[in-house]
Parts: C-alpha cells; structure tokens; sequence
C-alpha cells in the first residue's frame, strides 16, 4: 500500500496542525453523540483517503503549525513482605495494583539496577554482603524495568531493525518509519547469576509510557502515519517487529474518531504481553491519533489524552480516549475532549465511574497572561457531567491530587493558591477553600486522608514585573482536616536559587514511607556565598552547587519535618562548585529505597546502604570497575 502525495514542507515531520476551525470561539461541553464514537476502516482505501483528506483540509484552511513538546514523561509507596519475609519499600506510584516502569526494582533481597544500557542484578541483603550477581550489557538505553515473580521485564530504546530492500522498486521498499523504537524483553531470572531471555518484541516509534497489571504489562508507543521518501510521502500501515519479521496490523483493525484526529500524524499503538506463559499470544489495538502525551491507567482502565486545537488563540483542548483492559481485552470504549491542556498523569483519576481532570487554558506569558484552570468530570461516555472553570486567572496549573472526593490543585505566578475542592457531587465540583503562601509545589503526596506533602520551589516575588524568582527547594506539610480552611503547619527550605531535584518532575525519584513517617528526596543543592558579592545579593542570582545526594527526612504532623541527615556517593565537592549552572556524575544519587531497617541510595556507579535509624554507614558496592 502506498499513496504519493504533492510535497508538504519538511517542517511537517516536527511540527502538529492545528484545526483552529474545529474548535470555536466559545467551548462546547456537549457534543452529539455520534461525534466520538470509535470507528474502524473498512479498507486499506479508506484509511488512506482519510488521511489524505485530513491534510488536505489542513492545506486549505490556513491552519497554524506548531512543535510539540512531549512532557517528560499515587499513592505512598507500600511496604511489601516478600516470601522470605523482609519488608521493603516499593516504586512510587499512582494506583494501587498498578505498577509503573523505573529505573530500579525491588524483589525481596535482591535488586535490580539499570544504568544506561547495563542491566545489574544484585543479591543487596544483608547489606554487608552486597554482590553482584549478573550484569548485562545491552544495545539501547535502559527506559524502565519491572519485576514479577521470576519475571524481568525490560524497556530498551533500539535502532530499527527494518532495513528498506534498496534493490527493488520503491512500490516494494519496507522501509523503518522511525529508526529509533522500543524493545521489550521478558527475562527469565530464576536464575539470578544467569538470567535468560524468554521474549523479545520491537515496535518503532517513540515509547510513550507502560503499565503492569498482575501477569500483563500494558505499554504505547506511537508510530507515525506518514514515510517521507526524497521528496515524496506515503501512508503506511502501523506495523511491530516479532519473531524476525515484520507483521503490517490491517486497515480494518484501526480505531479512530473522525472529530478527534485533525492531523492524523501518529498510530497510538497498545500492546498486551503475558509475562508469565510463553505461549500466550501478544495481543495489539491501534488508534489513529495526534500525538500522545500522557495516560492514566486505573486497574481496569486506560485513558490516553493527546493535545488539540489552536494553543496560539487559547482554543487548546485535550483528546481523552478511553480503554477497558482485562488481560488480554483491550476494548476501546469511548473518546471524549475537554477545554485546557493537561499537565501529567496526576491530573487524571478515575473514582466511582466517573473520570476526572485538570487542565489550563490560555498562556502565562509576560504581557500575555490569558490563562485559567478547569476541573472537568465526565461520564463512562467520556461526556461531560461536571465541571469547575476559570480558576486562579492568569496563573497555570503546577500540581494536582485527586483523592477519593476531594480534588488538590495547586496555581502559581507569584504566590501559590493550593485549592481544595469537593469532588463528591460529579454534577458539581465545588471550591471549598484555598491557601495562599509563597513558592509553589509541583507534586503532592498523600500523607493520609488530612494531610498532604509538597514538593517544589520557595519564590520572592519581583519588585517590577508580575512573576516571581523561584529559590531554593521547599517542602510543605499541608493540614487539610478542615478543607475550608486549609494550613501550612511546617516546611523546609533548602539551597538558594539553583537547588534542584528530580522529584519535581519524576515521582518516582521519591521515597515515602507513612508507617515509618519516612521522607527521602534526592537533591542537587545551590548555596549563596554572600562574600562573593559586593553589592546586596538579588533574588535572581544563582547559588554554587554544595551538594548531590538525598536528604532524610522524619515527618509526622504532630511536629513537623525533622532532617535526619543527607548521604551522598560524591567524594570531591571541589567538583561540584567548577560545574557553573550544569551538573553530571555518575555519582549523582538518582534512587533510595529501604529493606527491613537498612537504607539504600543508588547511582550509576555505586550502591550504597546506612543503617536508618542513625544513618551510619554500612557498606557501598561499585558497579563498574
């Protein structure tokens, strides 16, 4: 199949169309039934005049282009008791019985580390006789593991191994629609010293995110709909590589809704893999979509939300397609859209059959500041029953929590608004009450049901100007026990200007533990000497780096935060204060997580455990030589 169609500019492959005509001036919150409804091709005919129609009508009506950016891309983190009976933390996630793809996983004693493309398994307790049991060097960069039972699953970024067939004619060539793609590798790790490959599955195109349900893992990558040729372009089918050869998924097995696809540029591809029984067939569902950026996966459903509409003139909305998973079946059941964008994962959950979502319309720009932020809930239909809009204008969404009934939303320009909202009336999600103070936090963490934790920067708003200069990292506990009158009742600021952590952007960077009132944030800290300035010290000026490592942290909302202590893998700190705005190591902690009462901080080079209760050292084990 291939179809040639009149050359776009080059520019296409970088950037979205925008259907500014799609969306109107005034945003609809109803929509007539048949406008969303998932359909299927008919043909190979139809998909590809459905596509070409689209780029057509793109053409035509002047639409506007613009480059995506895709987000880079829970509950605390439960104690498990394995069969040997240790207690250990686990990843940081969102729903519980919803596993999410890291860096590190833990199993009982043992631990399993990636480091760039080097797979290490470790037998890590007791913690004086850390070793390395097996190390893997694979071809790709490591995106995320998970571990199940003696299961290893493995997400590794991987050239294409389709190759076009240069000597025959070009309406025979097979050629890589994205040279970079996705293998997915299923170890056997029975045998930890030796662990055997069982499975291997390749999908082009970029990985998006991945789910493990019980023995399913669930992952999407989307692949694009169009092969540039020298000057030329054709539609192809979306297509996976497994068991060496290429395997083209048919026209008629293709869902999309015309209303959702204004420049059909991606295949959103999801894939079902049995973990535990090789014999068990690998089961796909195709849409045809924009491009995917983020998802939300309950332990039945999946949504996955794409952007939409004119962003420019503040006509941005989010796509929302619905997807039932039970093992194998995966349904395609609804798509929905909503006014705004949406910010990350966090900003969706799913509670009582109904789902619900944050977004911010408009822009935060310097003498642009046409922004404002909504509280949507829709209906299994993806239809919207409830909604709460033009919150906190001119400012943008930095965090959201939704938990059970309530909605935690967080706003910020130059002072942060922490909002709750009542979410037990679908029909009628209502403010209840809302905190101003300085800084603002990009992630909230449930402490229990009236506090939250969070995390993000401590702000000094600027004397001219309506922004603020964000500072140091700051750590909040919220008193949420009355939620019309919401309360700061201790935080913690650390470093000046410059400090960093991942936990900003990477929950699962983040180590909390409420039956031990155990908080541990890796950190990069900026320190202000006030001695190098001769004149007073600004609130934009930029602080030496001091630090890398974890800061640990005691919380309990009877008296606040404690520091406990920090641990770093870094021997020289001379380095850190040469490294200007910039800092990489090797030795930079990236990940911590507990056995029974021993600590454990990992970077690429090392591992490293202390006793946590007094933080003293009890052992490191390099990784590499």
């Amino acid at each position: 199949m291939k179809l040639i169609y009149k050359i776009l500019p080059a520019l296409v492959i970088l950037v979205v169309l925008v259907f500014s005509n799609i969306i109107t001036a005034e945003i609809r919150t109803n929509y007539p039934e048949d406008d969303f409804q998932i359909k299927t091709f008919i043909s190979e005919q139809e998909l590809e005049n459905f596509i070409l129609l689209k780029i057509k009508e793109a053409e035509s009506n002047d639409q506007y282009w613009r480059f995506i950016e895709t987000p880079r891309s829970k509950e605390s983190v439960q104690p498990l008791s394995t069969a040997d009976g240790l207690e250990h933390s686990t990843t940081n996630i969102q729903v519980e019985g919803v596993d999410e793809a890291d860096i590190i996983k833990i199993d009982g004693q043992y631990a399993y580390l990636s480091s760039e493309n080097k797979l290490h398994i470790l037998k890590i307790y007791p913690a004086e006789k850390m070793t390395i049991l097996s190390s893997t060097i694979l071809d790709g960069r490591i995106l995320g593991l998970f571990v199940n039972n003696d299961r290893l699953i493995v997400f590794e970024s991987s050239v294409s191994p389709i190759n076009p067939i240069s000597d025959l004619p070009r309406q025979e060539l097979i050629p890589p629609m994205d040279p970079q793609g996705v293998n997915l590798k299923i170890y056997d790790i029975s045998k930890r010293e030796a662990p055997v490959l069982l499975k291997e599955l390749f999908l082009e195109g970029h990985y998006m995110n991945s789910r493990m349900i019980d023995e399913w893992v669930y992952a999407v990558v989307n692949q694009p709909v169009i092969y540039w040729i020298e000057d030329c372009q054709e539609v192809i089918l979306p297509r996976i590589y497994v068991d060496d050869r290429i395997v083209k998924l048919p026209a008629t097995e293709i869902h999309y809704s015309s209303e959702s696809a204004d420049m059909p540029e991606s295949y959103s591809i999801i894939v079902a893999v049995n973990i535990q029984f090789d014999d068990v067939e690998t089961e796909y569902k195709v849409l045809l979509t924009g491009h995917a950026t983020n998802m939300y996966v309950s332990q039945k459903n999946m949504y996955i939300t794409m952007p939409h509409g004119d962003w420019w003139h503040d006509k941005e909305t989010t796509i929302i397609h619905g997807i039932a998973l039970h093992g194998p079946d995966i349904t395609f059941k609804a798509s929905g859209i909503v006014p705004g964008r949406v910010l990350n994962q966090f900003s969706m959950d799913e509670y009582k059959g109904f789902f619900r979502i944050a977004t911010t319309n408009g822009q935060v720009m310097r003498g642009r500041e046409t922004s404002s932020n909504n509280i949507y809930v829709l209906n299994e239909n993806l239809k919207i029953v409830g909604l709460l809009e033009n919150l906190a204008p001119g400012e943008q969404i930095h965090s959201a929590r939704f938990m059970g009934a309530r909605c935690y939303l967080v706003t910020f320009k130059k002072v942060d608004p922490l909002f709750t909202i009542d979410m037990s009336h679908p029909e009628n999600p209502r403010i209840l009450g809302k905190l101003k103070i300085p800084g603002y936090s990009d992630y909230l963490h449930p402490y229990d049901e009236n506090h939250i934790i969070g995390i993000g920067k401590e702000t000094v708003e600027a004397e001219e100007g309506n922004f603020a200069w964000y500072q140091g990292l700051k750590i909040s506990l919220f008193d949420v026990s009355n939620v019309k009158i919401p309360r700061e009742i201790d935080k913690i600021i650390i470093g000046d200007r410059g400090t960093d952590s991942p936990a900003l952007r990477d929950h699962h960077s983040i180590l909390f533990d409420r039956n031990r009132n155990l908080l541990v944030i890796p950190i990069l800290e900026a320190k202000i000497f006030v001695e190098k300035y001769q004149e007073d010290v600004r609130p934009s000026t930029h602080g030496d780096f001091v630090f890398q490592g974890v800061y640990v942290i005691h919380v309990d909302p009877n008296i606040g935060f404690e520091t406990k202590g920090k641990i770093t893998h870094l021997k020289n700190f001379e380095e850190l204060l040469k490294s200007g705005y910039y800092f990489d190591s090797e030795y930079e902690i990236k990940r911590s997580f507990y056995i029974e009462n021993v600590l454990y901080t990992v970077s690429n080079q090392m591992i490293k455990s202390n006793n946590l209760t007094n933080l003293s050292r009890i052992s490191e084990l390099r990784l590499t030589n």
